[in-house]
C-alpha cells in the first residue's frame, strides 16, 4: 500500500483526496520509483482546479515531476536503489504523477540524478528550474557570453523566468525582466 493524492472528476468539477492505494493500481511500466519529492508547477495548479482539460481520465495522481529511488526495474538501465528523476512526457497529465509515494512509469522517461544532486535539490529545482537552464545552455551554445549585454527574460514573475533571470545573473549578465500582469509590478 502507499498513499497519493487522487483527482476525481464529478460533473465538471475536479476533487481530490489523499488516499491508500494497492501497488497493483499503479499503471504500466518497467521500473517502479519510491517517490522522494515533487514539485508545484503552474500545470500542476491548473489540474488540481481542474482547468485547462489536461487530465480527460479520471480516477487520477496528478504532478508532472518526482526524483526518488528505484524500488523495481525490468528496464536494462535501471536497478534497484538508482536516484531518478521525471519531468514531461506528460506525466501528470496523460499519465499517473508524482504526487503520491509511488509511480510506476516508463524507464525511458527516466534521468539518472546527477551527482552532485540529492532528489530533494533536483526538486528545488524541478521542471521550472530545469527549462530556464535548458534555455540558458541554449544562448550559450549560440554565442552569449557573460558581458555582451542585456537579455530580455519574458514572463519574468513566473517560475521559469524568474530562474532564467537569476540564472543570467549569476553568470554575469544584466536581466531585464518583462512581466504581463499587474501583480508581477516590481519584478525584477
Amino acid at each position: 500500500m502507499f498513499k497519493a493524492l487522487v483527482l476525481e472528476e464529478s460533473d465538471g468539477k475536479v476533487t481530490g483526496e489523499i488516499r491508500s492505494l494497492a501497488e497493483e493500481s499503479l499503471p504500466a511500466g518497467d521500473v517502479t520509483v519510491a517517490v522522494e519529492y515533487s514539485t508545484l508547477n503552474y500545470k500542476d495548479g491548473l489540474i488540481l482546479k481542474g482547468q485547462g482539460r489536461l487530465v480527460r481520465r479520471y480516477p487520477h495522481v496528478p504532478g508532472v515531476d518526482f526524483a526518488g529511488v528505484v524500488e523495481a526495474s525490468s528496464h536494462p538501465a535501471w536497478r534497484a536503489g538508482d536516484h531518478v528523476i521525471l519531468t514531461g512526457w506528460r506525466v501528470g497529465e496523460l499519465q499517473w504523477g508524482g504526487y503520491a509515494q509511488k509511480a510506476r512509469v516508463k524507464g525511458d522517461w527516466l534521468v539518472a540524478v546527477p551527482p552532485a544532486l540529492s532528489t530533494r535539490r533536483a526538486m528545488a529545482v524541478g521542471t521550472a528550474g530545469f527549462t530556464a537552464m535548458l534555455a540558458v545552455m541554449a544562448l550559450e551554445e549560440h554565442g552569449l557570453e557573460p558581458g555582451a549585454g542585456e537579455v530580455l527574460v519574458t514572463g519574468a514573475a513566473g517560475g521559469v523566468g524568474s530562474v532564467a533571470t537569476a540564472l543570467l545573473a549569476r553568470l554575469g549578465g544584466p536581466g531585464g525582466g518583462r512581466r504581463g500582469r499587474a501583480g508581477g509590478a516590481g519584478w525584477p
